[in-house]
């Protein structure tokens, strides 16, 4: 089997040890295995590599897992992802659930386990790439048409009927409006913001954010001086009100 035909695995894992072991069995398994040690770093060879599945750890340096899931679920709703952490706690699996992960193993984990379960997600993958839906929690009950306070945004043509007429939607101003959206209600901060939507930590000012809000509420408030919707929290960040209450 040549390395085109091979399925290609992704792991995003900081502790060296653990990430060559895995490296070392999953390709004992005949599988193309490429290591991210951080956050940042996963992010981008997710975007250069197209993996067929993620191995994520949550504690990572820079951006943790969660967020790099995050991230991955705004533009990426299919592809398999496993977590594999010592974070084990009923709290912690129902928070990677509910961001979008497929499976989740605790640290120390029996490998054969392991490969079982890397095999059983590859293969629903492949499944999912012939015209399956995923059922996931947070992004597929997005709706493909959202509407808020007299708005509509059709996800599917990135275009928003709005006060201002039709508006053409940037990919950026999609990731950010559907990360505003899975979290209705709950306040983001500018740095969690960069995070998840930038998969950044650092070298980007949080004035960028800033100006996408000044964006939005351009578009979509009637008065977007005393926004209904994309709400300032002082010393804290956004939060977004589908409601305008």
């Amino acid at each position: 089997m040549n390395n085109t035909d091979k399925k290609r695995i992704l792991v995003i894992e900081d502790e060296e040890h653990i990430a060559e072991g895995l490296k070392l069995n999953l390709s004992l398994q005949g599988y193309d295995v490429v290591i991210a040690s951080d956050g940042v770093s996963g992010l981008k060879k997710w975007k250069e590599r197209i993996p067929d599945l993620i191995v994520l750890d949550i504690m990572l340096p820079g951006i943790d897992g969660l967020s790099v899931l995050q991230n991955i679920r705004l533009e990426d709703e299919r592809i398999p992802v496993l977590i594999l952490s010592a974070k084990g706690e009923p709290d912690d699996r129902i928070k990677g659930f509910s961001y979008g992960v497929d499976d989740y193993l605790s640290k120390p984990f029996n490998l054969e386990e392991f490969l079982l379960r890397v095999e059983r997600l590859l293969t629903r993958g492949s499944w999912n790439h012939v015209g399956n839906n995923i059922n996931r929690l947070g992004l597929s009950s997005l709706p493909k048409i959202y509407t808020f306070g007299g708005n509509r945004i059709n996800f599917e043509t990135s275009v928003a009927d709005c006060k201002c007429g039709k508006i053409n939607l940037t990919e950026q101003e999609v990731k950010l409006l559907k990360l505003f959206i899975t979290n209705c209600g709950m306040p983001l901060s500018r740095s969690k913001l960069l995070e998840i939507g930038w998969g950044y930590t650092r070298g980007m000012s949080t004035r960028t954010v800033d100006n996408f809000i000044v964006r939005f509420r351009k578009y979509f408030e009637d008065n977007p001086k005393n926004p209904a919707h994309f709400k300032s929290l002082r010393s804290i960040g956004y939060v977004f009100d589908q409601q305008g209450a």
